[in-house]
């Protein structure tokens, strides 16, 4: 049993007004809206999810009095090169809202994305770039629709929709593309007229002719001899085992873990969504989280080279990752026993797309919760903890990034992404060494970037009335107080309004901040709170004066903190393709709204730094980046005494560990 499915299990009760869109109720909604509307072909269905119950509206749902089943549909009308929001109502197969959008541009559709290849390819100016290198085989490009990004004017969302592509090429079908970019090539598409606009070619650069196959057998070097002439033969099995079975139950996408209870969501823009984070605590089921989701991702390159200084892309709002999740295989991306879940996205018609076992689900022992040897006695007590993972992988283009989210049975909540996938490859004459990337290969390199990520956190720490307060640890001044200057405090700093909302990190005061509750203490008296703990960041390397920086306000802080409103969802604002400049962080502050004792949402920005390193050819090594929260007075002592002590393996009588 090194990988065994957990079998599926419906809904017992009614539905639940958390449920995701069922692929039923996509294709209903969608024809729903067609029929009210008089919608035309041209009429292109961009994003069909759950419309959401507001906190108020759950707060009184019970089985016997559900909430209406609502879709929000994001629609983009080519005919009129608009884009327009609807809200549906499944349960009075009725329109409830219905409004344009003019002058924002909707995300790139799948049905665009794949296009786009053909339109290149068909190009004669393309074409004839192509033959200068040297290259007649078209059909061996790969060409990668890269977000425009927002270079002048020209680039205005109100009068045309595009996006930039580059241009790859396979020395021979199922070649490593990504070994052999076409450097100087810059073309622009207009998606509204399907055909290339531009064609602009800075220069011919040799293309790189060395291979990097990582596929078995194709793992060869330039002159055919093998990359890899043998595979490990020394890597024995590990086989995770649970003979009894998972410790988790689940009721459509209602889980419950321990003590941890929540619901799982996915939606075709944010991919993987938890909701309504709870412990159980002595028999009491405290909330934790609303709602937490990634709320943008964003990736600006650090080249000044023509086919490198547009590339700053929000993965998120300028594509979608739900819809680029991956099918997970069992035993490989996931192992043990596993819990599968569907995400259900939809085409450009309005139709239901499943992609199979797009959330996996699954326990992983992770070492000692904790330990203590009374070295007089030589009493030992062990415990061994655990770990619920909720995780999604989604392959944009040229990476993959895997999103996962640690609940642990010691009350501690982690977030990690971790990043793989190909490196987005340039080329430069052979014998050159590249000034803002690294060599990876003869005359390929890998310009240096890095990847945002911002995680919007809807906040109930027993409740609703939370305020964040800022922690820090300074040292005591010397003195009769402090005659060895070994002293040090923390000090506290409320975030009073969204006028101070904006704060950063300071690892020389070990800076963290503390989500505290105004209406429930502790054991101590002091407020329950969970402590966001920050891991490692970096700032933005690029010029704040960039043409193309106000786009990204949210990578300016690490932390921001709003009162809650449903309609700011997402870092970089709802449609940032081709937006001169952002509408999300941090104008969502602008309003000053109070922030004590209420109902606040809390966005971490974290920035992984990516310095290429030739290791990281031809496909990279894991990395990660995350943050966790931590009980901080939560809970009256250490949540996981209770966890029941584990047999020593060995053992005859079957003693427990100690």
């Amino acid at each position: 049993m090194t990988a065994l499915e957990e079998p599926r299990t419906a809904t017992t009760e009614a539905v639940h007004p958390l449920e995701p869109l069922t692929a039923e109720e996509v294709t209903a909604a969608s024809a729903l809206l067609k029929e009210a509307r008089g919608l035309a072909d041209t009429a292109r269905f961009v994003f069909v999810a759950l419309h959401e119950p507001t906190k108020t509206a759950l707060a009184g749902y019970d089985a016997e009095h559900p909430l209406p089943r609502e879709a929000e549909i994001v629609l983009y009308e080519r005919g009129e090169r608009l884009l327009y929001e609807a809200v549906v109502s499944l349960t009075e197969q009725s329109v409830l809202s219905w409004r344009p959008r003019p002058g924002v541009q909707a995300p790139v559709m799948a049905e665009e994305f794949f296009a786009t290849e053909d339109i290149v390819r068909a190009d004669p100016r393309w074409q004839e770039a192509m033959t200068r290198r040297g290259i007649t085989d078209f059909s061996l490009a790969m060409i990668d629709p890269w977000a425009s990004s927002w270079t002048g004017p020209e680039d205005d969302p109100s009068a045309r929709r595009i996006v930039r592509p580059l241009t790859w090429v396979r020395s021979a079908p199922g070649e490593h593309g990504y070994a052999r970019p076409v450097e100087g090539l810059v073309v622009t598409v207009d998606l509204d007229l399907r055909e290339v606009v531009d064609v602009t070619d800075h220069g011919v650069v040799d293309v790189p002719s060395r291979p990097a196959n990582y596929e078995q057998p194709w793992i060869h070097d330039a002159a055919n001899v093998p990359r890899v002439e043998t595979i490990r033969d020394d890597v024995k099995p590990i086989v995770i085992t649970q003979p009894e079975g998972p410790s988790f139950t689940v009721d459509g996408h209602a889980v419950s873990w321990q003590k941890w209870h929540l619901r799982i969501g996915f939606t075709p823009r944010e991919g993987l969504v938890l909701h309504e984070v709870a412990y159980d605590d002595r028999g009491t089921r405290r909330p934790v989280l609303h709602r937490a989701s990634l709320a943008e991702m964003y990736v600006p390159y650090g080249d000044p080279a023509p086919t490198h200084r547009f590339k700053n892309v929000f993965d998120q709002g300028e594509y979608g990752v739900g819809w680029l999740a991956n099918p997970l295989t069992l035993g490989c991306d996931c192992v043990g026993h596993i819990r599968y879940f569907d995400g259900v996205v939809n085409d450009q018609d309005g139709n239901a797309v499943t992609i199979p076992n797009a959330i996996c689900m699954h326990e992983e022992d992770t070492g000692i919760a904790w330990k203590h040897t009374d070295f007089r006695t030589e009493a030992v007590e062990v415990r061994r903890r655990r770990r619920l993972v909720i995780s999604s992988i989604v392959t944009v283009g040229n990476y993959e990034y895997g999103y996962f989210w640690y609940l642990y049975n010691d009350g501690l909540i982690e977030y990690e992404v971790k990043l793989t996938g190909v490196i987005s490859t340039g080329a430069v004459p052979e014998g050159t060494v590249p000034e803002h990337g690294t060599l990876v290969a003869p005359g390929l390199y890998g310009p240096h970037h890095q990847h945002f990520f911002c995680v919007r956190l809807d906040m109930t720490v027993d409740g609703v009335a939370n305020t964040v307060v800022e922690v820090d640890s300074v040292p005591s001044p010397p003195g009769p107080a402090n005659p060895h200057g070994n002293a040090w405090v923390t000090t506290r700093t409320p975030v009073t309004s969204e006028a101070v909302g904006a704060r950063d990190t300071a690892p020389g005061k070990a800076r963290f901040w503390k989500i505290e509750s105004t209406t429930q203490t502790g054991p101590t008296g002091a407020p329950t709170a969970y402590a966001l703990m920050p891991g490692s960041t970096v700032p933005p390397m690029y010029s704040p004066d960039a043409l193309f920086a106000p786009r990204s306000g949210f990578t300016e802080h690490t932390l921001w903190v709003t009162a809650e409103d449903p309609e700011q969802r997402f870092a970089a604002g709802d449609y940032p393709l081709q937006a001169p400049r952002g509408t999300g962080l941090p104008t969502y502050l602008d309003a000053d709204r109070p922030l004590e004792g209420t109902d606040v949402v809390v966005w971490y920005t974290m920035g992984a730094h990516h310095v290429v390193r030739p290791e990281d050819w031809p496909v990279m090594p894991v990395s990660t980046i995350g943050f966790m929260l931590r009980p901080s007075g939560f809970f009256d002592g250490n949540p996981a005494l209770d966890l029941p002590p584990s047999e020593a393996h060995g053992s005859a009588d079957g003693d427990v560990c100690h």
